[in-house]
């Protein structure tokens, strides 16, 4: 081998062993049977038992919904809703994506066309489980972008409609260059280590304001706190997949935001929404925050979905809430006055 060889391989041994860890499918037990639910789980292709979560409603669903969960959550982020949706009439199947929740290898990243496969065959199973109803996709946050991207592509779930709530779309077009750099270095170079928002960022973002429910989470053990640093990255790949792809879904598709969103900021929101083709309908509410599902507010958003999806007449949605602006000082327009800071007198507490 002479000297040029010699170095070009070991320089792709290198960057192979520094390239961003992934999952890889499963081999399936001899004798497997194929996709299939069960009571507790979705058995995916390769035999990945992937957890899953249903609400039914007492009679035979007219809809269902096939529910995608938010970065670091899982399967109930659907749990307020989905029960509100089976009192009218309407089931839910909510997955824990590949690395979350109680699917297999809790933390690591899967490819997303890994899980677009997974969530094209829940699909094809709550079909033939329910070969009456019709069927919609939901996304919350990172499960927006995953249900964009999943729609997007060439072979799409065979859905009827697509909801997506805050869907996550501030990827790489939209990131800060400190951002960048330093999510590609430590994701290359020591991708197992575990970032953890500092606390300053914790008590300056409100993901939403129901605070009682923002507990009920830090105590649930299936939840993350702080991702892997190659997670991340894969996160924000994916999230540029979905803020550029919104113009190649099909289906009838209505997208949820909130005002108080201190997640997904507005512009990348406003650029993705701008791509969807016409007649897609868009909510803002001026009272929501990003986890729009679990809002104070948030049974305007169950019954505006509920309304999307049996399109009855009338104007929709029947929240009365406008249509997400076509641009950020469109949004900014519509933000209540901000109340004028106190001057500190002498002796109050200045909180520092």
């Amino acid at each position: 081998m002479n000297r040029r060889a010699l170095i070009l391989t070991a320089s792709a041994a290198a960057l192979s062993a520094c390239a961003p860890l992934r999952q890889r499918p499963e081999l399936a037990a001899l004798g497997f049977r194929g996709p299939r639910l069960t009571d507790e789980a979705f058995v995916s292709f390769d035999g990945a038992k992937l957890g899953l979560m249903r609400w039914l409603p007492a009679s035979e669903p007219e809809w269902v919904i096939v529910g995608l969960h938010g970065m670091n959550d899982y399967s109930n982020a659907y749990h307020l809703a989905a029960a509100w949706w089976a009192g009218r009439g309407i089931a839910t199947y909510a997955l824990d994506v590949r690395g979350f929740g109680r699917s297999p290898e809790r933390g690591v990243w899967a490819p997303v066309d890994l899980v677009i496969e997974d969530v094209r065959l829940l699909v094809e199973a709550v079909r033939e489980r329910h070969p009456n109803a019709k069927i919609a996709l939901a996304g919350i946050s990172m499960g927006g972008a995953l249900a964009i991207s999943a729609m997007a592509a060439q072979s799409p779930p065979r859905v009827d409609r697509l909801m997506l709530f805050a869907p996550a779309v501030w990827g790489w077009s939209n990131q800060p260059l400190p951002n960048k750099l330093s999510l590609w270095i430590t994701a290359h170079t020591k991708g197992d280590w575990v970032v953890k928002p500092p606390e300053w960022l914790v008590r300056e973002v409100t993901p939403s304001d129901n605070i009682e429910e923002l507990r009920r989470m830090g105590r649930d053990p299936l939840m993350i706190w702080g991702a892997r640093s190659d997670t991340l990255y894969g996160l924000v790949d994916l999230m540029e997949r979905a803020w550029t792809s919104p113009g190649a879904i099909s289906v009838p598709v209505a997208w949820f935001y909130g005002a108080n969103d201190h997640i997904i900021p507005r512009a990348p929101t406003v650029e993705a929404v701008s791509r969807l083709k016409p007649g897609a309908r868009t909510a803002y509410y001026p009272k929501g925050y990003h986890l729009l599902l679990v809002d104070q507010q948030a049974e305007a958003v169950w019954r505006d979905a509920e309304a999307f999806l049996r399109d009855p007449p009338g104007a929709w949605p029947p929240s009365g809430v406008p249509a997400i602006p076509a641009n950020v000082a469109g949004m900014t327009a519509l933000d209540p006055p901000k109340a004028a800071k106190r001057t500190l007198s002498q002796g109050q507490p200045s909180g520092l």
